[in-house]
């Protein structure tokens, strides 16, 4: 990840499109209802795309066709809910194939569904599971970053394999290819990324604890009720 502009076939560049639109719509109407009701938002908004931006602009060539890097979705996420992080990460992956030839148009979709929705959900889904069970804040902080590197990983060598089947293997043969060859530079960039998140995550409890609060990151009277989530965001 990012997948190369024109590298997938057009019919699979089509259909992870079309199942990427979806996640993103609710996010767009997410992201309209977080800046309407808390316009102090705005900032830490910014700060989380820009996160997203810097880290994910960092390639390291790997797999023919796409490349390793941190994603920095993990911190949005967890500030904000995934839905909004998908369109955070849509932005980014928007902006870092029209300037920066990192990624594409064509594969927008795809890119968009593994980085800036199935990464962010997995990481979410890893954080409140150990929040849940009373784990310290940073510890999980560091695992849902940590996983939402990892699992965008995982659903590009899907994605790369469903469209380039071992001859001899077929999918499986090809996906254990294209996960073996990420992981060798992914999980050291994923353990770095849950590192640095925990670090930025430090720095926002001491510089905004109170927009943390109201965010229910840390502990107090937040805005929003624990069992809010994925329904309501």
């Amino acid at each position: 990840m990012h997948i190369a502009e024109g590298f997938l076939p057009p019919l699979h560049a089509a259909a992870w499109g079309v199942a990427s639109a979806p996640f993103v719509a609710h996010g767009v109407r997410a992201l309209t209802r977080e800046v309407k009701e808390n316009p102090e938002s705005t900032l830490l908004l910014g700060a989380s795309g820009a996160f997203t931006f810097v880290l994910s602009a960092l390639k390291i060539p790997s797999v023919t066709g796409s490349c390793s890097h941190p994603t920095g979705t993990g911190l949005g996420a967890i500030l904000f809910r995934p839905p909004i992080m998908a369109v955070l990460g849509t932005i980014t992956l928007l902006f870092q194939a029209l300037l920066l030839a990192h990624g594409g148009l064509t594969t927008l979709g795809a890119n968009v569904f593994s980085m800036a929705i199935a990464g962010p959900w997995a990481g979410y889904a890893a954080y409140r599971l150990l929040r849940r069970f009373d784990v310290p804040l940073m510890v999980a902080v560091f695992v849902g970053a940590f996983v939402a590197d990892l699992s965008t990983y995982c659903v590009t060598s899907v994605q790369l394999a469903l469209a380039f089947p071992d001859p001899s293997s077929g999918f499986a043969g090809a996906l254990a290819k294209f996960g073996g060859i990420f992981a060798v530079t992914q999980v050291p960039l994923a353990v770095s990324e849950g590192l640095l998140t925990v670090l930025v995550m430090r720095l926002l409890a001491q510089s905004s604890k109170g927009d943390l609060t109201r965010l229910g990151v840390l502990p107090g009277t937040a805005v929003r009720a624990e069992g809010e989530g994925a329904a309501a965001r």
